[in-house]
């Protein structure tokens, strides 16, 4: 692509063809949320196609039990697998490609990929988050084509694309005066100052070897393809803050106005949010994702970093892409927004800036891995659904598509510096199921992170080991190099497979209202299952009900036996001598199993969940 300004875009002609239509109902779906440069390279061979068929054709084997560990047998191994970590690692658009048919079959139906768009050149930004070239492509991920004819194999596949994108800054464009601003924080030393509320003096946008070289103002062929910010709108006086990085992450205006370490922060407009004034660059940026929306015939975008934006500029930029995106047939485009920070904070930023989901809100994925890790009583996470009075809604159902769920992602900033996966320590990987299929089976918009459905483990304390390359490479799972992990014959990966086709068939569990569930283990003391002596070891039960519908579902959080307990249904839908019928356990021998319906606390059944398992009873 050549295109360096947007107003050169042929919008008329991007939209003049039928689009792949939006879901009904984005709480159906399965989000799987990946990491592009650490996916797949496309060089796996021994895993299958779209049609199932074994791909013999490739040079990276599968990944064996006894690779694990292979990448750091010595000193200067794990230095040199740990280095990897922190650079590009090879993943490709043509590689995820490759690789539907493994996301189709586990049952996912929407896949979230991070950011694609051209990063500045010579950056270890594998990540996507620094772009320096909003309309195109990174070449290390393929090109613009490349993205297109990938959503399109996708929507042959029945999964939709959601992408990753970035409003609040650009990548590491311009440079300030290093002279007068060096400075030291804890040791380290920044050539950017730190943010004090004024606005700092700019040496220049940087050329392609990365000097502040460049006048910081329209720089044209002189800059093209590889230096300062694209496209050229963005070169104007005023798109930049230019107020130096953020220090305090929660003092306001500074994570508005700041810069994220070396990314540069937009000056995106001002005023109230109700009449706020979008700058050049905000409506620019608007159009630029506009733009992408007709080109790959995208179906979402997670918006980044929400919390940094102005609320009006977030706003602004909701109704101008919900518009568009309407405009061309995509009734139900959904935006889903980064909003760190608690509960209340997330939903009222969510409901005034208009966007579709939350994301990142902090205390969901904390006590939903409390909960299964049996270390948080389970009504800390399902309170989290039931209160919907504390934001002003009155039905608990609001969360059920307003809120995407999950317990892994590749920040984690709620874990500080402890940062792992869910299987990394004690029993987390035995319990990786029953955390897959609480997350799935309760309210919201259920999401994956990579690899967990292969019990990926992401030890190591930072952002880094909770990225390993699925594709194996020189940055392996488990510490390894060399193998791949599209393993379908895995037994977590087999049984989520397994539970989300039975959720594709029951409405009540995708949409239905949710209640945790009172437990007896004698049938005549009743309550709700909660930590005693320092961890829980029980099953935990909830019910979602559409209608007269009611689905009884249950995760067991001991890991090492079964357990039976005696768990309250719906005295209303159910009458004393009829019956519940297990439609899903990890036991499968115990699928088809009847219970009777007891008068016991109201009503009542008695079911048994296998050792850190999963059940569903109808």
């Amino acid at each position: 692509m050549t295109v360096r300004r947007v107003a050169d875009v042929n919008f008329a002609q991007l939209v003049d063809r039928d689009f792949h239509p939006s879901p009904a109902a984005w709480e159906d779906q399965v989000l799987y949320f990946l990491m592009l440069d650490r996916f797949s390279d496309g060089r796996e061979r021994d895993y299958l196609d779209d049609d199932g068929a074994p791909v013999t054709s490739g040079t990276t084997p599968p990944l064996r039990a006894a690779d694990h560990g292979n990448a750091i047998t010595t000193d200067a191994d794990k230095a040199r697998w740990s280095a990897a970590g922190a650079d590009w690692a090879g993943g490709t658009l043509a590689g995820l490609r490759s690789k539907l048919g493994y996301l189709r079959r586990l049952g996912v139906t929407a896949i979230w990929i991070s950011p694609v768009l051209r990063q500045v050149p010579g950056s270890d930004s594998y990540h996507g988050y620094g772009a320096q070239n909003f309309l195109d492509v990174d070449p290390h991920f393929g090109s613009a084509d490349e993205l297109r004819d990938l959503v399109s194999a996708a929507h042959q596949q029945g999964v939709r694309v959601i992408l990753d994108v970035v409003v609040n800054h650009a990548g590491d464009v311009f440079g300030y005066d290093p002279d007068r601003y060096l400075t030291e924080q804890d040791g380290v030393s920044f050539l950017d100052p730190r943010w004090d509320g004024s606005p700092y003096r700019i040496e220049g946008f940087r050329e392609a070897g990365g000097k502040p070289l460049l006048p910081f103002g329209p720089a044209g062929d002189i800059a093209w393809p590889d230096g300062a910010v694209w496209p050229a709108e963005l070169q104007q006086p005023g798109t930049f803050t230019g107020r130096g990085r953020i220090v305090n992450w929660d003092h306001h205006p500074e994570f508005v106005e700041g810069d994220f370490f070396g990314l540069k922060d937009i000056a995106l407009g001002a005023g109230p949010v109700d009449r706020y004034q979008p700058s050049p660059a905000l409506r620019a940026l608007t159009r630029v994702y506009q733009y992408w929306i007709a080109f790959a015939d995208l179906d979402g975008f997670r918006v980044d970093t929400v919390k940094h934006m102005d609320p009006g500029a977030a706003r602004y930029f909701a109704s101008a892409i919900h518009e568009f995106a309407q405009s061309i047939g995509k009734d139900n485009f959904y935006l889903i927004a980064e909003i760190t920070g608690d509960r209340g904070f997330a939903y009222r930023t969510l409901e005034q800036v208009g966007m579709d989901a939350a994301l990142g809100i902090a205390d969901v994925q904390d006590r939903l891995e409390g909960l299964i890790k049996g270390v948080r009583d389970p009504a800390e996470y399902f309170d989290l659904f039931r209160n919907a009075f504390e934001i002003g809604k009155d039905s608990a159902t609001w969360f059920r598509d307003r809120v995407v769920t999950s317990y892994d992602d590749h920040d984690q900033v709620r874990k500080g510096e402890r940062k792992a996966r869910f299987a990394a320590d004690g029993d987390g990987g035995r319990l990786a199921l029953a955390a897959l299929a609480l997350n799935a089976a309760t309210l919201g918009i259920p999401c994956v992170y990579y690899g967990s459905e292969q019990g990926f483990d992401g030890a190591g304390g930072n952002d880094r080991y909770i990225r390993e390359a699925m594709f194996g490479g020189d940055f392996g799972p488990f510490r390894s190099r060399g193998g791949h992990s599209f393993d379908e014959s895995h037994p977590t990966y087999r049984q989520f497979a397994r539970f989300l086709a039975l959720r594709r068939r029951m409405p009540a569990l995708r949409r239905g209202r949710q209640y945790l569930r009172e437990i007896s283990g004698d049938g005549r003391n009743f309550g709700l299952p909660r930590v005693l002596g320092g961890r829980m070891s029980s099953v935990v039960p909830w019910s979602r009900i559409l209608a007269d519908d009611e689905v009884l579902a249950a995760v067991n959080t001991d890991p090492d036996r079964p357990r039976t307990a005696w768990v309250t249904v719906d005295a209303g839908l159910h009458a004393e001598g009829g019956t519940m019928t297990c439609r899903f356990s990890t036991d499968p021998t115990e699928e088809g199993r009847v219970v009777e319906v007891e008068s016991r606390n109201g009503k009542a059944v008695e079911i048994t969940v296998p050792a850190a398992g999963f059940v569903v009873y109808t």
